[in-house]
């Protein structure tokens, strides 16, 4: 019987964390963003979206991750963001 296991600890979880860590580390570096203007752009970005409909800030997630180009495969940086919309806004209906 493995003893972290029994206790709850899954190793294979904290690595694939560091992984993902280490990933958003290599993406910001490779764009020439710094940490506080990344924060400034999805502060924007939530700021605009939110005058149009109601969002829901507990399951929002904006992301710097890196894609490939559809039609030369060529790998950017690219801004992910996954915004949970509660309503639109009467307003704006």
């Amino acid at each position: 019987m493995d003893l972290f296991k029994a206790f709850g600890k899954n190793k294979t979880k904290s690595k694939n964390v560091a992984k993902e860590r280490l990933k958003l580390v290599l993406i910001r570096d490779r764009s020439d963003l710094s940490p506080r203007f990344i924060e400034m752009i999805k502060g924007d970005i939530i700021r605009v979206v939110n005058e149009y409909v109601e969002i829901d800030s507990e399951g929002l997630d904006i992301k710097l991750t890196r894609m490939k180009r559809e039609y030369d495969n060529t790998p950017v940086s690219a801004l992910v963001a996954n915004i949970p919309i509660i309503k639109v806004k009467d307003n704006y209906k």
